[in-house]
Parts: structure tokens; C-alpha cells; sequence
């Protein structure tokens, strides 16, 4: 750990190692009964999360008559869904310069969908009376070094030429919406995003499939897959289900088709929650709009208000493990937390005092081209979508989508896209992956304080379609 002042250090004496969305909230649900025995079913989706929640509403939505069961290995929105920062983007390619780099004859189309997914989320929630603090507030990208300001200025007029509303922003306009003196400039997208408790978006998902019919099976992991004629069965411990269909949503778990597992690494994100800030310290940074915050470097902080008042403050350094685990205990880190508040602190020195009081972190699905990505296997009767590298709050819905397309055999503007019918490069076996991550993440940091420069490994990435970002 580099050595952090302990004025900084002073800042986290009052932090609890536990997620903020879960504390103590009293919309959360009962939980289920672990599966146990045999059944059928038309759907059987895997995974609890966003993915598996929209798959099953979607499912039940375009045919109520479909029986459609989930089964979850731990307990509904355990993972990733429900410890995210709670943004929801619009965008479907992890930002649209990563997409239009990428499927430049599709952005037209791909932007038009992203919306169009993304009006479909608040028609959801206004649908059905989800309780999630949805505020479609849109977001800041705020530059804190004139190199980045110059790339925001083509950005602009490209993404509205797509379609986007966004607004650049000098460095008069930005302070006078947020007060921060490092900020020298943003791009303001009006309506792109929407802040959500991911947590809640969670729990009314799951309220919502309940009502329409969809059985949910917790504490149940899935160990294998069988073909059999004209269904697969699903194995977990105790029991087994028969299903016509099976959709798989697990994202940065292991995925229960062998193949797809080389497309995907998982890599830790860590976030801070502040307590509740003062009249006076409100006074002091502005923020009246509410706005979704992220700075522009390639290693990048998001961070928002809270419904309670809170800020909430994460990303900057992404932690890949050796050979991918998953564990509960890389869920906390002492070191990523100081670097966090140093951050902070560096950002809004006006709240200097406040405490931190909730600290957690969590596995990301990331892939190669930082967007997901979908197939089909057991001779189409298992379709999978997974690596959304951290935007998943909105994508999921598209994803689910999309999955179903593909599972139903619907020819869709979705299906025909080359975003959808073709992988990522897969990243390499260990522990050629470790080593390529670390010189990655190396590269990155570098180029941040360099003013953007990217060194020869980064410019061979790029010219791969590989460009990477924390």
C-alpha cells in the first residue's frame, strides 16, 4: 500500500465493511425455499440478478401462459445487482466512443435501441410501482485536465449527430453546478442517465416476477447442464428441473458453459458512502441537480447523491486476482479504501472532516470489448448473455432481450446486429491473462499522467479493438 496521509486515514474511522443499499431497509423481501426434487418448466433462467429478473418479466410479459422458474446459487440480486453504484445508463457499449470505435455502421441503430431500452426501464418501474428512488437526473463527465476537455469537444458533436443530447460544458458552467476545483470542464448528457437504489430496483424486479407467476428458487446452486432430446436438465444439489429452455444470467459467476468462460474475467470495484451531509456542506459543493458524476480519465471515479443526502463515491482502480476467483473476502480492502478517500478529498477538499461510514466492493463481468455479449448452445435450447463490465444497471434489460430473441428464435433488429452475433477476443490462459492485465493496468495509469499519451502496449491494443479503461 503507497503510504496515505493519516489525515486522510482519519476520514475512515467510522467505517463499516457492510453495503450501504442493504442496511436496514425494510422494502427488502422474504427469502425462498432452496429447490428441492425434480420439476419441469417451459424457462428455466439461472441467476437472480438484473439479467435473470428482466429475462423471466420479459418472458412472462410476451407470453403469460409460459411457466418460467429462476434459480439462484445464493440469494436474489446477491451480486453484482445489488451492490452497484446505481447508475442507469443508456448506452449499451460501455459509452458510446467504445461502441462507435467498434461497430461504427451499427451506432445509429445501437444508440436508438439504448434509448428506447432505457424509456423501457421507467415504463417498467411506473408500470408496476417499483419503489427505487428512480431520478433521471442525467449525467456529468467532468474533465480534470485540459487533455481530456479537447477530446470531450468531437465527442459532443458526434454523439448528437446520433441522436444524443449532450452539452460541453466550460469551466464556469460545470462549477456552477458542481463546486470542485479541479474541475476544468464536462459533458453534460441530459437524459441519458438515471439514478436508481440498485438494491430496490432489485427487490421490485423480483416483486414484480412473483406477481406475474414466476417461481424463484434461492440457495440453489446450478452444477451442470444435460441435454436430453427435447429439453436440458438442470442439476443442482438436492433437485433438478426439466426445462423446454434455459436462460443463463450469471454473469461473473462461472459460466455453466465451458466455451464462454475464456471471454470474461472478473475484476473487483470498491466503493465509499459518506454520512449524511450537512446544509453547510451541501452549501459548499452545490449539486442542486442531483446529476450522476464520473471524471474522465482512463482510471475514473463515478459518484452520486444518495436519496438520504449521502455521496457515494467509487470506481478508479479495478482488482483483477489470479486465475479470476471470486471470494467473499476480496469484497473488502483497507488499502482501496484510503486511496479512495485520498481521491476524495482531492476532489471536494471544502467537505474535509467528513466521514466515511459504509465501504464493500464487488466482482464486475468484463470482457474484451467492455459490452456484452450473447450465444447459443445445446443445439439452441441454451442461450447465455454476460459481460457488461460494470454498466449493467440498464443493459441487463437489453440483454435479457435480446436473450430471449435468441432462445424464442425471433428475428429482431437486436439478433441481426454485429454487436450480438459476434464474440470478443477471448483474453489468454493464466498466467499470460494476469501478467497482460497488470501490463495493461500499468499502461493506463501512465497514460492518465501523461496527458492521455498511450505507450506502444496500449496503441497494439488499440489497433487489436482492444482499447482498455479501468
Amino acid at each position: 500500500m503507497a503510504t496515505i496521509d493519516p489525515f486522510v486515514l482519519r476520514h475512515l474511522a467510522d467505517l463499516q465493511p457492510t453495503l450501504y443499499w442493504l442496511d436496514e431497509d425494510p422494502l427488502e423481501p422474504d427469502s425462498h425455499s432452496a429447490l428441492i426434487g425434480d420439476i419441469t418448466t417451459d424457462l428455466c433462467i439461472v441467476g437472480a440478478g438484473y439479467t435473470g429478473l428482466w429475462t423471466a418479466l420479459l418472458a412472462k410479459e410476451r407470453n403469460p401462459e409460459r411457466e418460467v422458474i429462476i434459480i439462484e446459487q445464493r440469494e436474489t440480486g446477491a451480486g453484482a445487482s445489488g451492490r452497484n453504484g446505481g447508475f442507469c445508463n443508456s448506452s449499451l457499449t460501455h459509452g458510446f466512443i467504445n461502441g462507435y470505435a467498434r461497430y461504427k455502421d451499427e451506432m445509429q441503430i445501437i444508440e436508438r435501441l439504448g434509448r428506447e431500452n432505457h424509456d423501457a426501464i421507467e415504463e417498467t418501474i411506473i408500470k408496476y410501482g417499483i419503489d427505487c428512488d428512480w431520478e433521471r437526473t442525467g449525467e456529468l463527465r467532468v474533465a480534470v485536465a485540459p487533455w481530456q476537455l479537447e477530446g470531450m469537444k468531437e465527442e459532443a458533436a458526434l454523439r448528437n449527430s446520433y441522436g444524443d443530447n449532450v452539452e460541453l460544458l466550460s469551466k464556469e458552467e460545470v462549477q456552477a453546478r458542481v463546486k470542485s476545483p479541479i474541475y476544468v470542464g464536462a459533458l453534460f448528457d441530459h437524459d441519458g442517465t438515471a439514478l436508481v437504489d440498485p438494491a430496490r430496483l432489485v427487490w421490485g424486479l423480483e416483486k414484480v416476477c412473483l406477481s406475474l407467476g414466476v417461481r424463484i428458487f434461492e440457495n440453489s446452486k446450478v452444477e451442470w447442464l444435460e441435454y436430453e432430446k427435447d429439453h436440458v436438465v438442470v442439476h443442482s444439489a438436492y433437485g433438478t428441473i426439466k426445462a423446454k429452455k434455459v436462460a443463463l444470467a450469471t454473469n461473473v459467476f462461472k459460466s455453466l458453459v465451458r466455451s464462454a468462460r475464456k471471454y470474461v474475467v472478473p475484476v473487483y470495484d470498491y466503493q465509499l458512502v459518506t454520512e449524511p451531509l450537512t446544509p453547510e456542506q451541501r452549501a459548499s459543493i452545490g449539486w442542486n441537480g442531483r446529476e450522476g458524476l464520473s471524471d474522465a480519465g482512463n482510471q475514473f471515479h463515478y459518484y452520486r447523491l444518495t436519496n438520504d443526502g449521502c455521496i457515494l463515491w467509487g470506481g478508479y482502480e479495478a482488482i483483477y486476482n489470479f486465475r479470476g476467483k471470486v471470494r467473499y473476502e476480496y469484497e473488502f480492502s483497507p488499502e482501496i479504501y484510503a486511496t479512495l478517500a485520498e481521491n476524495f478529498l482531492k476532489t471536494f477538499p471544502q467537505l474535509e472532516g467528513i466521514s466515511f461510514t459504509h465501504g464493500w466492493g464487488g466482482a464486475i463481468d468484463t470482457c474484451t470489448r467492455f459490452s456484452p455479449l450473447w450465444g447459443t448452445t445445446h443445439k439452441g435450447k441454451v442461450a447465455y448473455v454476460l459481460g457488461y463490465t460494470g454498466l449493467g444497471v440498464g443493459a441487463t434489460r437489453f440483454g435479457a432481450s435480446t436473450m430471449l430473441d435468441l432462445l424464442d428464435g425471433v428475428d429482431s433488429e437486436a439478433t441481426r446486429l454485429k454487436m450480438v452475433r459476434k464474440r470478443p477476443m477471448p483474453f489468454p490462459p493464466e498466467p499470460f491473462r494476469f501478467i497482460f492485465i497488470r501490463i495493461t493496468q500499468w499502461s493506463i495509469y501512465r497514460a492518465d499522467n501523461n496527458e492521455g499519451r498511450r505507450n506502444l502496449w496500449l496503441k497494439f491494443l488499440d489497433r487489436l479493438g482492444l482499447g482498455f479503461d479501468s
